[in-house]
């Protein structure tokens, strides 16, 4: 069981009998009382955030999440289709809950999925991937807003990010996952 202290971002708990990640935590304390932790927390079968307190000997229960490396498959529209690496069983998860990590996804790519209750439920993509850039304009020395000089690039996937401006369409590039932006030309 978690206390309220150790409710923090990253924690998967269980909360009203479904799974839920803490999103966002304020913990205080005065005096001689408990303690408050103003937490918002994602529905894992739902996407929705919710915010809650949680105070003095308040419990959380944590959720009983499993992962497995999966490989993406290919997207319907409405719903990506995933192959489990160890069973091949195929299943799908709804875009709602993939989010913005949807246009990180390459068909074929391995990622980790996570399940509850044996239902998929989430995708963790690796912190850093190689993406092809699809189209970007011709960098022209000279032509920038800023002093560091950026353009906008397409990228398979369907990503837009900021990328140098001796980036050409074709090049390879590694792209961080959880902020969005370029590392390095691959």
């Amino acid at each position: 069981m978690y206390s309220v202290k150790q409710i923090k971002p990253g924690v998967a708990l269980l909360w009203n009998g479904e799974p839920f990640v803490v999103t966002k935590s304020v913990f205080s304390k005065q005096a001689r009382q408990g303690g408050n932790n103003k937490v918002t927390m994602r529905n894992l079968k739902t996407g929705s955030n919710v915010q809650h307190t949680f105070s003095g000997n308040d419990k959380a229960e944590p959720a009983d999440l499993a992962k497995g490396k999966c490989q993406y498959l290919y997207d319907d529209g409405t719903k990506c289709h995933f192959m489990n690496n160890e069973t091949y069983d195929q299943f799908e998860i709804g875009d709602e809950l993939i989010g913005d990590k949807k246009q990180f996804l390459i068909e074929g790519s391995d990622v980790s999925v996570q399940f509850f209750e044996d239902q998929p439920i989430g995708v963790e993509l690796p912190p850093k991937v190689e993406l092809t850039v699809l189209e970007t304009p011709p960098g022209v020395k000279g032509d920038t807003a800023q002093g560091g000089g950026s353009k906008p690039a397409k990228l398979e996937g369907g990503a837009t990010i900021q990328v140098p401006l001796f980036i050409n369409e074709g090049d390879k590039i590694r792209v961080n996952t959880d902020e969005g932006s370029y590392v390095e030309r691959v």
